[in-house]
């Protein structure tokens, strides 16, 4: 009977660890300075954010949605609360470690592309894998590249690109390491319609294929309702959080 209890117990510590989200946010402030005093962009926000999900998220500007994605990546000190991603608690690590944590677990698109211009699309898109060392740093960004439908373009420099190519090498950047987090903000924002449209099929494709959680920003409600759950936030707080079960991947909601 002893030895069924450990085993039993052993399983339900397993299965909690297996359950962990992989984003946890807690109480989660943002304060910063201004000339009329300190404004306040995150009020309390607690999240939990389980592995593989999908999400959207919505509000007016101004709302801290962006505030919110750069917390999360640590490019954005949080006043108060706590964050931790993929097992790492983000407040008690210094810029290095910061940087090593986005390098090895966090995929960021922008809607600006920021790509270097003095790189080739391939160049670019081994960037992350260069600075991790990786000797398969170029063989792996061409295979992401092909991914991505690019594998024609790989010598090309941005300003060779179009704008839906040139999102399309940043999404192949930030998913070459295979990330278990992808943040985008706004990532159609800067394109038209059509190369939207095929930016956001390969989006919720290569997250799905590569068992990534994404963290979409969003104004457009279609967008959103693609995702799994879609948080609404509103004037730094969480003002809604809507599950929508089978909405990722969903054909023609772009």
């Amino acid at each position: 009977m002893g030895g069924n209890g450990t085993g039993h117990q052993g399983a339900a510590r397993n299965g909690a660890a297996a359950a962990a989200p992989l984003l946890a946010l807690d109480k989660l402030r943002l304060t910063v300075g201004s000339g009329a005093g300190e404004v306040n962009i995150l009020r309390g926000i607690s999240l939990s954010v389980a592995a593989g999900e999908t999400v959207g998220i919505v509000g007016p500007s101004g709302s801290g949605k962006t505030s919110l994605l750069m917390v999360v990546a640590g490019l954005e000190r949080a006043t108060g609360g706590t964050v931790r991603v993929a097992g790492h608690e983000l407040g008690g690590m210094d810029e290095d470690a910061l940087a090593r944590f986005r390098r090895d677990h966090v995929g960021i698109v922008f809607q600006a592309f920021h790509l270097v211009p003095t790189m080739t699309a391939l160049e670019n898109v081994a960037i992350p894998l260069e600075f991790a060392g990786r000797a398969d740093a170029f063989q792996r960004a061409e295979e992401m590249l092909r991914e991505v439908g690019l594998g024609h373009r790989l010598t090309h420099y941005p300003g060779q690109l179009s704008g839906g190519e040139q999102q399309r090498v940043a999404l192949a950047r930030a998913l070459v390491a295979r990330p278990r987090l992808i943040l985008a903000d706004e990532p159609t924002g800067n394109l038209d319609l059509a190369n939207g449209q095929a930016v956001m099929e390969l989006l919720f494709g290569l997250a799905a294929n590569h068992g990534a959680t994404l963290f979409l920003i969003t104004h457009d409600p279609k967008l959103a309702a693609r995702c799994g759950r879609t948080i609404t936030i509103a004037d730094g707080q969480i003002v809604g959080d809507a599950r929508c079960e089978g909405a990722a991947n969903a054909p023609g909601m772009v």
